[in-house]
């Protein structure tokens, strides 16, 4: 991962993480950025929502790692550099009938006020949720959600809704605790929620996405804009409008890549590698 100069190599970065993101963050900042990396003790990042509703998130997921990187920045005046993680899940944004989440990594710098985001759009999250009314149900999402490598929160159900605020248990990893979990919880209500836990330690998945959105933050750092040489110069949108390859008419698919700087006016297109669209693109050819 070739880059200009480092600005950021041998600075002090504080992580606002309660869930061991770090074990995945760390490392690759360490040998791409050349940034050393420390989680401040008793930092409370669930006061900006929680997976478990017991705190409700009101922000974007952006402004969301925006604020805890702040936070960060914050417990330790010390440190250059604030850095933040948030992930949000449900329908995938391009093919809505299929779970996916997506993985935000914000790097804010105190003294240049400079913002890297860092991004993973990962379709191979195993979010799920189920309500459930027997323990048999409770086995078989359990196989699904990729239990016990990934845990699992049960909570209880009233008139169909997921009620955490009668009764919650986080972190399942056993087969024991989860079925005694599901029998107290219809016992006591007839019905149990299910849900995946999707906090970053007790999904190896999610783990794995964080890695890949800190990859893309480094590669963003060492892609300086061509006008400032600003790092983060990134391709942030696309210009639609591939030909149709039968009809030559415009199609909703992409026909170049715009990349920008986030300090200056910088802006090129980047044509994709295909001339032509498939005619079932078309709204021409494929009304």
């Amino acid at each position: 991962m070739p880059g200009p100069t480092q600005p950021w190599k041998g600075a002090s970065a504080v992580f606002a993480t309660m869930h061991g993101k770090q074990r995945v963050v760390a490392p690759v900042l360490g040998r791409f950025l050349g940034v050393h990396v420390d989680v401040p003790k008793e930092l409370d990042t669930d006061r900006f929502g929680t997976f478990t509703r017991e705190v409700p998130r009101l922000a974007s997921p952006l402004d969301t790692a925006r604020a805890k990187a702040q936070q960060a920045l914050a417990a330790d005046p010390g440190a250059r550099l604030g850095i933040a993680s948030e992930g949000s899940f449900g329908p995938d944004p391009v093919f809505p009938f299929i779970a996916a989440g997506q993985e935000l990594l914000v790097i804010i710098d105190r003294e240049s006020d400079l913002e890297l985001v860092g991004r993973s759009l990962d379709r191979r999250t195993n979010f799920a949720a189920t309500l459930l009314h027997s323990v048999e149900e409770a086995i078989g999402f359990a196989a699904r959600a990729r239990f016990p490598s990934h845990a699992l929160i049960a909570m209880a159900a009233v008139e169909g809704r997921p009620a955490p605020q009668l009764w919650l248990r986080k972190g399942i990893v056993s087969a024991t605790e989860l079925l005694e979990s599901v029998a107290t919880l219809l016992k006591t209500f007839g019905a149990a929620h299910l849900e995946t836990d999707m906090r970053a330690h007790c999904n190896p998945t999610r783990m794995r996405a964080i890695k890949r959105a800190t990859l893309d933050l480094a590669r963003r750092y060492h892609c300086p804009c061509p006008a400032c040489g600003r790092p983060g110069y990134a391709a942030t949108a696309r210009k639609a409008g591939l030909p149709c390859a039968d009809c030559g008419s415009p199609t909703t698919q992409t026909l170049a890549k715009v990349w920008t700087c986030s300090g200056c006016t910088a802006r090129r297109e980047e044509p994709v590698d295909v001339r032509t669209a498939d005619p079932r693109f078309c709204d021409r050819c494929n009304p």
